[in-house]
């Protein structure tokens, strides 16, 4: 049995490992993310295939596009240092704080003009003498 360093993983075992479909793998390999070796016809994603797929959905998770998260992936091939690859990552995690801040800001807006329109609502039906909360 090999030991966990140089652990291979098929397209199936790969996904049910990462809790994701097949379909995702293949996805994130046509797309140029991945490049797993072949056996034959068998894919054969290694350990650090793995971790690229790890970075790759949490990327995805987080909200970043493809592209970014393959500029990523190519400074983190290109830097060993990884410092270039870093401050990406910093500018582009500050970028997606502001986005969500902003939609988060909208979003209550929203929620307070809806929760208005409800009590209104309510009002209206308690004063014809109904009750609000059957349909």
């Amino acid at each position: 049995m090999p030991n966990s360093d140089n652990r291979i993983y098929t397209v199936p075992e790969l996904a049910r490992d990462l809790g994701v479909t097949p379909r995702t793998i293949r996805f994130y390999e046509q797309k140029g993310l991945v490049s797993p070796q072949r056996a034959g016809s068998t894919r054969i994603y290694t350990k650090a295939d793995r971790a690229r797929m790890l970075i790759i959905l949490r990327g995805k998770r987080l909200g970043f596009s493809l592209r970014e998260i393959a500029d990523y992936l190519d400074l983190y091939a290109a830097d060993p240092t990884q410092s270039e690859q870093i401050r990406m990552l910093l500018g582009q995690v500050r970028h997606r704080i502001k986005d969500l801040t902003e939609q988060r800001q909208a979003l209550d807006v929203t929620l307070e003009e809806l929760r208005d329109i409800e009590q209104q609502s309510i009002d209206a039906l308690k004063e014809k003498g109904l009750d609000p909360d059957t349909e």
